[in-house]
């Protein structure tokens, strides 16, 4: 049976674990052949492993604007184009789970700052950057990640409202192009592979957010610019 996503190519960076792990096995199921993009080359392997010969995996640190010119062309080379990319790196502050909390600001070291903004929102930027003229000529999808958070996470949340800006204002810029560039809200804390099985037990896990990210991956151009949510089986546009 054919699946949602047969004969499309989706990049993942962030896939070694998680929610991008999860996205990477969720969208292979569904017939696409993933690059997977993580600094974790270890798991990466492993993850790679598990979803087989629809899966190559490509070790990146999307700081560096080198490594992810190189995964986006290997990307193309390897499966012949890129019609997804899914940008899942991040730093993140896992305080539901214990995780102790960052510094306040006036107590944070400003190598600190730049290192959560680099990966988060600058890592958003080179990937989306390089994969863009790839994904114009099929007319395909970005998926960004938006996310909440409270106090300790200034950082954290700083990039994440920018990134839910830098969606809009590029959709902008692509629409004649046909791209469609989404921004995915989970909606609440997520409990990873990596989190205590009391937040396991507490938290969903990323299993959960598997189809906004299908979802999302073929949304219509209508939703272009929109961060979104998925209520009752179906996107809907967070206010």
């Amino acid at each position: 049976m054919a699946g949602a996503l047969d004969g499309r190519v989706a990049v993942i960076t962030g896939s070694a674990k998680g929610i991008g792990r999860m996205v990477a096995r969720s969208f292979a199921g569904q017939g696409a052949k993933v690059v997977l993009a993580d600094v974790d080359e270890a798991r990466l392997k492993d993850t790679a492993g598990e979803i087989g010969a629809a899966a190559l995996a490509v070790p990146t640190d999307v700081r560096s604007e080198d490594q992810v010119r190189a995964l986006v062309a290997r990307a193309a080379q390897h499966f012949g184009g890129i019609d997804v990319l899914v940008n899942d790196a991040g730093i993140v502050p896992h305080f539901q789970w214990g995780v102790p909390k960052w510094p306040r600001i006036r107590d944070m070291e400003q190598a600190f700052w730049e290192r959560v903004q680099d990966v988060n929102l600058g890592g958003t930027f080179l990937c989306t950057k390089h994969a863009l003229p790839h994904i114009e000529r099929r007319g395909g999808h970005i998926v960004n990640l938006h996310g909440g958070g409270g106090q300790f996470a200034v950082a954290y949340v700083t990039t994440k409202e920018a990134i839910r800006v830098f969606s809009r204002y590029v959709a902008d810029e692509e629409r004649e192009a046909g791209v469609c560039v989404i921004c995915v809200s989970p909606s609440g804390a997520i409990a990873t592979e990596d989190a205590p099985e009391e937040a396991r037990q507490r938290l969903p896990g990323p299993e959960s957010l598997e189809q906004l990210f299908l979802q999302a991956a073929q949304a219509p151009m209508d939703l272009s610019g929109k961060t979104v949510r998925l209520v009752d089986g179906k996107l809907e546009v967070v206010p």
